[in-house]
């Protein structure tokens, strides 16, 4: 196809972008040099599920030529209902690599590459490559993960060190898309309290009296792996893992006369993945890459900072948009510790244990440093050990009143800060 029936396609694209607006950013210049420098922006998407395919295939045909594509998954049978990139015979393959070769075939002069694999495998070098990140997850960890690892790369003599980040999400009828500019607006971790942590299940109804098969579940995840498989690390995104859990939790519910495990119940429990419609994906991902559109050419403003959308039968269809505030005392991108009251009382191993369920923290395997010593470590075993006795240890014979500690979880990179205020 020759170079000018293969512009003829992008007519549409190349009348907006050659087209003054009065909303345009001041730099915005209409015409071929904004063309150009939409083809020659390098894009990163996170993950090929359900909005990662809708964003890949908006993505190509709004004119971007360079993408590149994250995800660690493979195409389950069970994907095929809304995954359109995907085929019956694509079950068992890498998502990442099947949905770049099915956009690459479909759509001239698109260059997709794949990546199989985890975020946390690639550093800061591979990141600092690209103009904008566009989150496509369905994992709270892997947010947070990604907006810290983007607000540590800002350099301030570095204005090409700020990576835009476009969060997508969905939850059945339910959507949400935001722009993120690391260190500048309100970032991820400002707004976690917002995604509630899931309620816990009591120890003694998963060890002894399950009803659910959600309980036999979370028993082989929280018993029955740290005693059968103690030495290797649970990856809840390794496939040979889940297999794992699923057939134990299956056991477990076939002793108990309880039905329902299934293994992709067994994803959803242990990842704490959501339900996922496609028309809801779609316009999810429309929103993405509509701001997308206008970081990469400064065609338009661009969000300010956060798109709700409802579409369900009840409450019938609409949107809107709030800027969402930035908190001083955000651990990732504030600059003050926050503040938890707390029981003077209670054993560190029960202040810990509760860091999972408390909505601003929400951290599953926290070790703790108070500012005078390390009061309790998960790694190595043989600092764990010298730690361990401190676990039995009441909160205010290891800190003062209003001390700040630093609480670190091996799922994330930075440390968080919390000032402990007793009650009194």
């Amino acid at each position: 196809m020759n170079g000018t029936s293969n512009r003829a396609i992008w007519k549409h694209l190349d009348h907006v972008l050659s087209t003054s607006s009065p909303y345009a950013d001041e730099d915005y210049v209409p015409g071929p040099d904004t063309v150009s420098t939409l083809e020659s922006s390098k894009v990163l998407v996170i993950g090929a599920g359900g909005l990662g395919c809708e964003l890949l295939k908006n993505l190509a045909l709004s004119g971007f030529k360079d993408i590149h594509v994250i995800d660690m998954d493979i195409i389950d049978v069970s994907n095929l209902n809304r995954q359109f990139l995907f085929r019956q015979s694509d079950v068992g393959k890498s998502k990442a690599e099947v949905a770049a070769a099915f956009v690459e075939r479909r759509v001239p002069g698109v260059k997709i590459t794949p990546y199989n694999g985890k975020i946390q495998d690639k550093d800061e070098d591979y990141y600092m490559q690209f103009k904008l990140i566009i989150c496509g997850l369905d994992s709270i960890e892997a947010r947070r993960w990604i907006n810290a690892t983007l607000i540590d790369m800002v350099d301030e003599e570095n204005p090409e060190s700020l990576k835009p980040l476009i969060d997508g999400g969905t939850e059945g009828f339910k959507g949400q898309a935001r722009v993120i500019l690391p260190s500048i607006s309100s970032c991820i971790e400002c707004q976690l309290s917002m995604h509630a942590p899931r309620a816990a299940v009591p120890l003694c109804t998963l060890a002894t009296i399950p009803r659910q098969p959600q309980h036999c579940i979370e028993w082989a995840h929280i018993i029955a792996w740290p005693e059968h498989r103690k030495d290797d690390t649970l990856d809840m995104d390794d496939p040979e893992h889940v297999t794992w859990l699923y057939q134990t939790a299956l056991k477990r519910a076939q002793e108990y006369n309880i039905s329902g495990v299934t293994y992709a119940m067994t994803q959803g429990v242990v990842k704490n993945i959501i339900p996922a419609i496609a028309s809801t994906n779609a316009i999810v991902a429309a929103a993405c890459t509509n701001e997308a559109l206008k970081l990469a050419t400064s065609c338009a403003p661009f969000l300010q900072n956060y798109m709700m959308y409802t579409g369900d039968s009840e409450s019938g269809l609409y949107t809107y948009t709030f800027e969402a505030e930035k908190k001083d005392d955000c651990p990732v991108c504030g600059n003050r510790a926050q503040y938890i009251t707390v029981d003077p009382d209670i054993k560190l191993e029960d202040f810990l244990a509760g860091l999972a369920e408390r909505a601003e923290a929400q951290l599953k395997k926290p070790s703790i440093r108070s500012e005078a010593k390390t009061l309790y470590i998960q790694s190595p075993p043989s600092l764990e050990q010298q730690t361990r006795p401190n676990l039995s240890k009441k909160l205010r014979e290891l800190v003062s009143d209003g001390e700040e500690v630093g609480v670190s979880d091996p799922a994330f990179t930075i440390q968080f800060k919390f000032r402990l205020q007793f009650k009194q």
